[in-house]
C-alpha cells in the first residue's frame, strides 16, 4: 500500500474499481497507524479511505450507491477502528446503501481494536443504530 486514495475524490469509473469490482473502504487513520493490516486487506481490491470526521455520511452514501451501480461492485469490505463514533457511521452507511439494491454486493465488516481484527456481522451493524435495543440487550445481559 503505497499511498492513500480518498473515496470522495476518486472517480466512480476508476480503472481499478471497474477492473476488480472489489472495494475496501477503510477509516483514514488505519493507513497511518496500521499500514501492514491495510496492505493485507487491500490485496485484490480498490482501497479507498473515508474520514467521517471530515465528510458527511450522506456524501459517502450517494457516491457509494452510484459506484455500486456503475461499477457493478461484487464486494465491499469495510475496515475501521472500533469505538470511534465517526467510524461506526461508515459501517452503517454501507449497510444503508446495500438496502437500495435487490442484489447488493457481498459485504463484510471489520473493526480493529488493540491491534486485533474482529469481524462484525450485518445484524450487529444494523443494531448499532438502535440505542434502545442495545440498552435492553445490555440490561438483559447484566441480569
Amino acid at each position: 500500500m503505497n499511498h492513500v486514495r480518498d473515496f470522495l475524490t476518486t472517480n466512480v469509473g476508476d480503472w481499478e474499481i471497474m477492473k476488480t469490482k472489489k472495494l475496501l473502504l477503510y477509516g483514514t487513520c488505519i493507513a497511518e497507524k496500521h499500514p501492514n493490516i491495510l496492505g493485507e486487506y487491500s490485496e485484490g481490491r480498490a482501497a479507498l479511505s473515508v474520514c467521517l470526521e471530515r465528510d458527511h455520511m450522506n456524501m459517502i452514501a450517494f457516491k457509494l450507491a452510484t459506484m455500486v451501480k456503475s461499477a457493478e461492485l461484487e464486494e465491499i469490505i469495510v475496515l475501521t477502528v472500533d469505538g470511534s463514533p465517526h467510524c461506526v457511521q461508515l459501517h452503517q452507511t454501507v449497510s444503508e446503501v446495500n438496502r437500495l439494491f435487490d442484489d447488493p454486493p457481498f459485504t463484510r465488516h471489520f473493526v480493529l481494536e488493540h491491534g486485533k481484527i474482529y469481524e462484525v456481522d450485518a445484524k450487529t451493524v444494523k443494531a448499532s443504530r438502535f440505542l434502545s435495543k442495545i440498552s435492553k440487550l445490555l440490561k438483559k445481559g447484566s441480569e
